[in-house]
């Protein structure tokens, strides 16, 4: 085989790895997502305690969400990642790998170093690419009325084209935010998981290997979730509703986090940090492992 349709071959496999392990992540993971976005939406200085749509915990946002909007409002904004989680984790995965071979330095195999500046790389250009995605993800995630009532993903789409456009106060608004909050986390990610996988040995029994890689997985997640949360969080409001009709208060990624701190405290800016962590802590074990498992497998049914 030519190192032409080896390339070719290898990235397919890569992509319908990838792709695979973002559709399973989101349909599981997604109720958490919207928690954790309506916490990071939340401020203190707008609403009282005594709000109903006022969360003090994750169970209370549930409660609360499932008795004035429905069971399946929690999967409200899915429909945008499920179109993008397919491509999107495709990508990621898929230029993980390519930058893996720039990051090399002459080194014969990966470093730490070269997984974690794949993964920023791959990051930041997820980030671009799923951007608009994010900011009508969030617009129907701060909905708080009854499912029945809420919009749909086109609609709101158009809305936000027709009212904001396309540039950078409109579908694109806070891509800054994303690029910093994705390329932070796949950092992390993909240079913990990589570097403690190759670290620690393999098990010969495959239920020991996969708990071995869940564990890692989740660890990975959890830790890269700690790390980015402050530019998530500058990325919901970003791309929320704003406190007052007409006026853009959060414009952007440093000057929102600036602000956060500066009227809500250090600890507002790690809001959504619990729900964030449930998702992408076994979020990011599932992509992973399911990523792990689906390549093996396409590599033994289309062998060289």
């Amino acid at each position: 085989m030519s190192e032409g349709r080896k390339f070719l071959k290898q990235a397919a496999m890569q992509v319908g790895a990838g792709g695979s392990a973002g559709f399973v992540e989101v349909c599981i993971m997604h109720p958490l997502d919207l928690v954790k976005t309506r916490f990071q939406i939340q401020s203190n200085k707008v609403l009282a305690p005594e709000d109903p749509t006022y969360y003090t915990g994750i169970v209370d946002c549930m409660k609360k969400m499932y008795r004035n909007e429905g069971f399946f409002a929690f999967w409200k904004g899915v429909l945008p990642p499920i179109l993008v989680e397919t491509p999107k984790r495709a990508v990621k995965f898929f230029t993980f790998e390519q930058y893996k071979k720039f990051f090399l330095f002459g080194s014969s195999s990966p470093t730490p170093l070269t997984f974690s500046l794949a993964g920023l790389g791959a990051g930041v250009t997820e980030a671009v690419l799923v951007n608009p995605f994010e900011v009508v993800k969030v617009s129907l995630q701060a909905n708080r009325s009854h499912l029945r009532e809420v919009p749909s993903t086109w609609t709101v789409t158009k809305r936000i084209v027709s009212t904001q456009g396309i540039g950078l106060r409109g579908l694109n608004k806070g891509v800054t935010a994303t690029i910093a909050r994705n390329g932070v986390f796949n950092m992390v990610y993909f240079g913990f998981y990589h570097s403690v996988k190759g670290y620690l040995p393999e098990y010969e029994d495959p239920v020991q290997e996969f708990f071995r890689k869940v564990g890692i997985g989740f660890v990975s997640g959890t830790l890269a979730s700690c790390v980015n949360i402050p530019f998530d969080v500058a990325k919901s409001r970003i791309q929320g509703p704003q406190p007052v009709a007409g006026e853009i208060k959060y414009r952007t990624t440093l000057g929102s986090m600036a602000i956060v701190y500066r009227e809500e405290g250090w600890r507002a800016l790690y809001k959504g940090l619990l729900p964030k962590v449930l998702r992408l802590g076994p979020g990011g074990a599932i992509m992973l492992v399911v990523y792990d498992y689906v390549y093996h497998y396409l590599t033994l049914r289309f062998p060289d």
